[in-house]
């Protein structure tokens, strides 16, 4: 383990050397932005839109004190969204669908002796193939978290108008409510860790696996449970250093 951290910090040294070929480096960062940001909406869309509903209608349904108003339905589905479940639960996900994806791919890489090709030529392949996921997973992160926080939102009140528990006014109201900029500033910073977390340790798992096809998958299972467990630890550091 001791190690692991190690090597993860000396292959961070190498990553971040400056590229080369500023051309090839430009047009391998927009295909990652495709790769890690595009491809990911759908789930982002799919998973905020429905937990957002969930949230409200769960605070609907244990509304049973005549002394709290209604609006708090509102205001407890936009801070809960914003402070943890955009940032925190959705980083998981995506952990999942993009750790794995890059240990599998880079990992690949390494078993068929592509890395070792790119080596040859005399090519930085660290800052290659690391840095431009990295930066796409940094940069594009908190524009996914923004659209979950929108959409979980706009989620909660699709349901409740459906179930007639609570009015748009009110819903509105409620969302309006003590409303803090600053959450938003924490969310988006949380993001930027997270996004970081997930690309570099997902690509140290990938790049330094041995063996064949069944090591891949390993690794790639291993990055997902690391960067979990990371994203975790570091969700609780940053909530004690910005928000207590």
């Amino acid at each position: 383990m001791i190690s692991n951290i190690g090597k993860y910090f000396i292959m961070l040294s190498v990553v971040f050397r400056r590229p080369k070929k500023k051309d090839i480096f430009i047009s391998r960062c927009i295909n990652e932005f495709m790769i890690i940001g595009l491809s990911s909406l759908p789930i982002v869309v799919l998973m905020s839109t429905f937990m957002g509903g969930v949230i409200a209608l769960q605070t609907a349904s244990n509304m049973t004190s005549p002394l709290l108003p209604a609006y708090t339905i509102g205001y407890i589905t936009q801070n809960s969204t914003i402070l943890e479940f955009s940032p925190t639960i959705i980083s998981l996900i995506l952990a999942g669908k993009i750790g794995s994806n890059i240990a599998s791919e880079i990992g690949t890489m390494r078993v068929t002796e592509q890395i070792d090709a790119l080596e040859i030529m005399g090519v930085n392949s660290l800052s290659y193939l690391v840095l431009p996921k990295i930066i796409a997973a940094v940069l594009f992160f908190p524009v996914l978290i923004i659209f979950s926080m929108v959409l979980s939102i706009f989620g909660g009140w699709i349901s409740l108008l459906l179930s007639d528990l609570c009015s748009t006014e009110t819903y509105l109201l409620g969302i309006r409510t003590d409303f803090k900029v600053f959450n938003i500033i924490y969310a988006l910073t949380k993001t930027v860790v997270f996004g970081f977390l997930i690309a570099s340790i997902a690509s140290f798992y990938g790049y330094f696996v041995k063996g064949g096809a069944i090591n891949v998958g390993r690794a790639s299972t291993q990055a997902v449970v690391i960067s979990s467990i990371c994203i975790l630890i570091a969700n609780f550091i940053l909530t004690q250093m910005i928000l207590l």
